[in-house]
């Protein structure tokens, strides 16, 4: 007790002692020279891009995908793609955007108005609101949705906002690319150019030797060449930040123990699948898959069971089989005589509240059931009427074209109470039934090839690894993560514990894709991490169905890259430079004299005989413009000096020259070139263009 009544005399000094230590503690996080976050994943020109507009948009463009591909979520690879989309979207619409305030372009109400109801809609309307029977652009059908809009759920409102700012957006950079390609201007001295230059022709003869065709320690290459040639092309070598990544994968798959385990739970259901009566509901307790009702025909089951299913008893169960890592059973429910395809007229009497009701309808579910009951009985008593009662009646909105034939239909393909009325109605008969979409009298018109069929109840059991196969998996990843800090001991464990060392060449930091690695953007923005260096070894990553450890193996600074990083690279081309150079100087000797030159050179003696600038090729050796460059440098027949080409040296005899024939008239030049221009400008270079030397701050990789 004295101690705690001493604490309590000194309460008001320990508040002030621990009051400091808090402040001190808090100071000293404050002032660590930590770089501060950018809670905005981008900007343009100064203008920023919020994460939380960026996540915005990326949500709605992630909703559009999932309605476009009728799916009900997206992979990571797709998700991660649609937020690449969605950057480039962000990003196009400011830079364009200044474009058009700049220049005035804008799409006013009423030419917006004629893009959607006008007599020449934009091509998004007429492929929305196109008739699928006719194949032609329906107006009213746009009118009816535009006056029904306000009655749309505010998903579908929300889509016609942006098909309409997809129209606008359009129809701005069809303004501005017009604007660009107008301005266009070929003059009259370009465009003679230009007709010369496809026009002119020249007849020649050359030997060439191919640098392919010699060996090339006939020269010697040096560091000065190496150097030279460097200079001369390092901007065809200009690269992005990137990495090399060596990993090892750690596949997670069922042990010897999870197999013998899974093979006697199998036997135990097999027994139970045997037994039981309710068929359904076992197999829906039981396996991967849902129950299936479809008829199979003969050969459409899987080889193992197929026969068996197709000549046995009602009630027959397979024995137990496996493909890979999953256990089937097979249990025979049904058999029956069914048709492969049948043929049909109907008549659909929807209600408000149907799939696919039209909005007007505001029929009751029992007065539509009682309209197709007296639809029923007039076709029962005259089966004839029933296209002419399709016309006039049924809400199926091809009734008009087609006066309610379907065609033939493969069984299976149509809404199952549809599909199993048809399939117990006789050919010629007249029946009735009801389906989501409302109530349809039917007149089967046609049945053919009827063939035995089966219904049959497939458990489908994948053998999962054990959490004790996790686990050992993990220890073997775990420790090589662990006990290995650089690339160097990385490697020399990879060897001694035999493993397979991959590697993912040139990863840029935004990229999502390493082969055989899903969800490889995690190991992406590892390796791009401030404190991550060349020879880094990376902790176990989680993957799905796998571990994961990396090293970084190399790291590509942006830019230029070193000389002799790419030096390998260059062999080829130096060597042939110097091969140029030296068969140059052997060819030069002989004069031009074709035949000394192909007996102490090498190469054979080929012609042309209509050359012609725009060309650009020489036959035999592809693009070589230096050769035909110096050819059409010449004004009269000659013999030229030895051209070390591309591909090769060339000896060239120009024999004659055939100018183009006079003319005035130059639309054709102009108009190629002017075509030209405009295939750019639709090919998005201008905006390329802008792009490129656009203020741009990307900090993607800080969020995603």
């Amino acid at each position: 007790m004295a101690v705690i009544g001493s604490i309590r005399k000194r309460s008001g000094l320990l508040i002030v002692i621990i009051g400091v230590a808090l402040a001190a503690f808090v100071l000293g996080d404050f002032v660590k020279s930590k770089p501060k976050q950018s809670m905005n994943i981008g900007s343009v020109e100064g203008e920023e891009i919020t994460i939380m507009d960026f996540n915005r948009e990326v949500d709605k463009n992630i909703e559009n995908t999932k309605q476009q591909q009728k799916k009900e979520r997206l992979t990571q690879s797709e998700t991660y793609s649609v937020r690449d989309l969605t950057w480039d979207q962000m990003v196009r619409m400011l830079i364009m955007n200044e474009q058009y305030d700049e220049l005035g372009i804008v799409v006013r109400p009423d030419e917006l108005f004629d893009l959607v109801q006008g007599p020449n809609p934009h091509s998004v309307i007429t492929q929305y609101f196109t008739n699928p029977q006719t194949g032609l652009y329906d107006r009213a059908a746009v009118l009816n949705y535009l006056q029904n809009l306000d009655k749309l759920d505010p998903q579908s409102k929300a889509q016609w906002v942006q098909v309409e700012n997809y129209i606008k957006e359009d129809r701005m950079r069809s303004k501005y690319n017009n604007l660009i390609s107008k301005a266009y201007y070929v003059p009259e001295v370009l465009a003679k150019m230009i007709y010369s230059e496809d026009n002119d022709k020249a007849t020649i003869e050359y030997v060439a030797v191919k640098y392919t065709d010699i060996a090339d320690s006939i020269v010697t290459v040096t560091d000065e060449d190496y150097e030279k040639y460097y200079e001369e092309n390092k901007y065809r070598y200009e690269q992005k930040t990137a990495r090399d990544i060596d990993y090892v994968v750690f596949n997670v798959r069922p042990s010897q123990e999870d197999m013998g385990a899974a093979t006697k739970e199998m036997e135990s259901i097999y027994e139970d699948f045997k037994n039981t009566s309710s068929v359904i509901g076992f197999v829906n307790a039981n396996s991967d898959n849902s129950y299936d009702s479809t008829w199979k025909a003969e050969g459409s089951l899987p080889v193992e069971v197929d026969s068996l299913m197709f000549n046995s008893e009602i009630g027959t169960v397979s024995k137990p089989y496996r493909n890979g890592n999953t256990f089937h059973l097979a249990r025979l429910v049904a058999t029956e005589m069914r048709p492969d395809s049948m043929k049909a007229t109907h008549i659909l009497i929807a209600y408000a509240g149907a799939m696919r009701a039209m909005p007007e309808n505001t029929r009751t579910a029992i007065q539509a059931k009682f309209l197709a009951d007296s639809l029923l009985n007039v076709v029962k008593a005259s089966p004839n009427k029933i296209e002419n009662l399709a016309i006039n009646f049924s809400d199926d909105g091809t009734a008009k074209d087609n006066s309610g034939d379907l065609g033939w239909f493969a069984d299976g393909s149509m809404v199952a109470s549809f599909n199993n009325a048809v399939i117990k109605t006789e050919e010629g008969g007249v029946t009735i039934a009801e389906s989501p979409f409302g109530f349809h009298v039917i007149k089967v018109t046609g049945k053919k090839d009827i063939s035995k069929k089966v219904r049959v109840a497939m458990i489908n059991q994948e053998v999962l690894p054990s959490s004790d196969t996790y686990q050992n998996i993990f220890a073997d990843a775990s420790k090589l993560a662990s006990e290995n800090h650089t690339k160097e001991e990385f490697d020399a464990a990879v060897k001694e514990m035999r493993l397979n060392k991959r590697t993912a060449p040139k990863v840029e930091a935004l990229s999502n894709y390493i082969t055989g690695v899903p969800n490889a953007r995690q190991v992406i923005r590892w390796s791009f991490n401030d404190d991550v260096e060349t020879g880094s070894v990376s902790e176990v990553f989680d993957l799905e169905g796998m571990y994961l450890v990396a090293t970084v193996a190399k790291t590509y600074k942006e830019g230029y890259p070193e000389m002799d990083e790419i030096k390998s690279r260059l062999t080829t081309f130096v060597t042939n430079e110097k091969k140029g150079d030296y068969l140059s100087k052997k060819m030069k000797t002989y004069n031009g004299d074709f035949d000394k030159i192909i007996a102490e050179v090498g190469g054979k003696k080929d012609e042309v005989a209509s050359l012609n600038f725009s060309s650009r090729n020489i036959k035999g050796f592809g693009r070589e413009n230096k050769v035909i460059g110096s050819i059409f440098a010449q004004t009269t027949a000659t013999t030229l000096d030895p051209i070390a080409g591309v591909g090769g040296a060339f000896v060239v005899k120009i024999s004659n020259f055939s100018p183009a024939a006079e003319t005035n008239n130059y639309a054709f030049s102009k108009t190629k070139v002017i075509d030209g221009f405009q295939r750019r400008v639709n090919q998005d270079f201008v905006y390329k263009a802008i792009k490129d030397v656009s203020d741009i701050e990307d900090n993607r990789l800080m969020f995603y």
